[in-house]
């Protein structure tokens, strides 16, 4: 994908500090930035403007109380604490999971260097916690590619020391394992690089993707021009048919079409998996991706449900509000690769503090901890709420000094940071190859469903919508004909309607 972090190279909060000129904010695949104003303060991304600007759907305590209800247990940190934000139809994917028992999960990382850091983290954290709950396939899709050709396009066609399509691979496989350190079941999770593994039905979904897709509508998503490599501008077409389960037959159990296994009964796609449900957790800029895809998704030839997203927050760069970590600048990330000493030495020297300038001034007047850099990565990574919630009424009450809260954080950041370089250590390449290699999933799904994920076939079985997919030995045609009907005057099957999403179609130009 694109990853689950922009997949470009934002400008550097840190850049141009003496010569800030009055700018929008700017939040695309390619540039996260934060406004700034005409005095040049950098000012704190607003997500409840891109709630309105990209038409999303703000996360409600309403969706964390149907959560629980499907699920039978208590939301995520991410969720209840709004980290994760917003969304399209998340509502329908646990209406899915609740009456079919299953849905494929789907997120990706965009390789860009040999360590991946804190910011890159968080959304592969939140698809583990879904996967795991949820119990379902999990494709994670690294673009290898892309960076390329976004690193080679940006650099007018010259290609630099280290930024080979070799060198991106070899980014992409040391991500793979930092990717399986945070603990993905092998059983249920599949990762692949684009440049090792497309093909087969995966390209044909694409190619016919991209047929759907106007240069003009493209441009006006993502802003190219005459300029733009035809590599680049095709890019999204694979990001987009990434989020189709028909794209991995072989995590199902059907045959795939490709060298060297020729098999005649996989030269036309398989209509059944097109009716397995998507859900896309990833940050807010990697959304303009996935409307284009949305308003697709029924034009296909055997048309797909709209894919649903949950979309978080950036994770915000060390120097403060406005910009987020960024793999090109080391002082504003903590590395999975930093020792303890260094995670220590960018806390203290370079996080932003929400504190008074003297403190005399901070004890009586308080400290403000929605900007303070330390408490905000505790946010994200303390579990305790009650602990979360005292931190920040002692801080704005003055009893807690900036010291004390960048020490809190240092050390919450030391024990995760340290617990995830032991389990790295033992990712060999023979590891990373357990998962990158296809084959089917094994996934239990919905335990409350009598109708559960099959184990023969990973498909969604007994119910009506894997019926009137008209996989063999289902029944005659017409039994499945009837079924179908049946389901539908009942309510059952999945509501396939015009999108809703801001204004009824491509934030495009067309």
């Amino acid at each position: 994908m694109a990853s689950p972090e922009a997949v470009g190279a934002p400008p550097e909060v840190s850049a141009g500090i003496d010569q800030k000129k009055p700018s929008k904010q700017q939040i695309d695949p390619y540039n996260v930035a934060g406004e700034i104003d005409d005095s040049g303060n950098t000012k704190a991304i607003d997500y409840d403007r891109l709630i309105e600007e990209f038409g999303t759907q703000p996360l409600t305590e309403h969706h964390l109380r149907r959560f629980e209800e499907v699920t039978g247990k208590p939301a995520f940190r991410l969720m209840r604490r709004k980290l994760f934000f917003s969304h399209r139809d998340f509502d329908k994917i646990l209406d899915a999971y609740e009456k079919y028992g299953s849905f494929m999960l789907y997120t990706g990382r965009g390789p860009s260097s040999g360590s991946m850091h804190l910011g890159h983290c968080i959304p592969f954290l939140f698809t583990k916690e879904l996967q795991e709950l949820f119990d379902v396939p999990l494709v994670i899709m690294m673009t290898d590619d892309e960076k390329y050709l976004y690193t080679r396009n940006k650099n007018d066609g010259v290609q630099k020391k280290g930024n080979a399509a070799e060198d991106f691979l070899e980014y992409a496989h040391e991500n793979i394992k930092d990717i399986i350190a945070l603990g993905f079941d092998p059983k249920k999770t599949f990762i692949y690089t684009d440049y090792e593994y497309l093909g087969g039905h995966f390209y044909r979904n694409t190619s016919e993707f991209e047929s759907l897709v106007t240069f003009n509508q493209a441009s006006g998503a993502f802003g190219f021009n005459a300029s733009t490599s035809i590599g680049f501008a095709a890019y999204m077409a694979k990001q987009c048919a990434a989020a189709f389960p028909s794209s991995y037959p072989e995590l199902f159990g059907y045959p795939d079409y490709r060298p060297p296994h020729y098999d005649p009964s996989a030269q036309r796609r398989h209509k059944a998996l097109a009716s397995i449900p998507t859900l896309i957790p990833c940050a807010i800029d990697q959304e303009p991706y996935f409307r284009i895809l949305r308003d697709r998704c029924e034009r296909m030839t055997d048309p797909h449900p709209k894919t649903c997203l949950i979309l978080s927050k950036f994770l915000t760069a060390l120097q403060g509000p406005g910009g987020k970590m960024s793999a090109s600048d080391p002082n504003s990330a903590i590395f999975m690769s930093d020792t303890p000493a260094q995670i220590k030495n960018k806390i203290n020297k370079h996080a932003f503090s929400g504190g008074r300038e003297t403190a005399e001034d901070h004890k009586k007047y308080g400290g403000n901890p929605d900007v303070d850099v330390a408490y905000t990565y505790l946010s994200y990574f303390l579990e305790d709420d009650a602990e979360l919630e005292d931190l920040a009424q002692k801080y704005r009450s003055g009893e807690m000094m900036t010291g004390e809260m960048k020490a809190r954080c240092i050390a919450e950041l030391q024990k995760f940071v340290g617990e995830f370089q032991e389990r790295r250590k033992e990712i060999t390449h023979e590891v990373m190859r357990t998962y990158t290699t296809p084959r089917k999933m094994e996934y239990g799904g919905n335990p409350r469903v009598k109708a559960s994920p099959s184990e023969a076939n990973g498909s969604l079985t007994e119910t009506p919508a894997a019926a009137a997919a008209g996989k063999d030995g289902r029944g005659t045609k017409g039994e499945r004909k009837a079924a179908k009907l049946a389901a539908k005057k009942e309510g059952k099957l999945p509501v396939r309607q015009k999108d809703q999403d801001g204004g009824g179609g491509d934030a495009t130009a067309s």
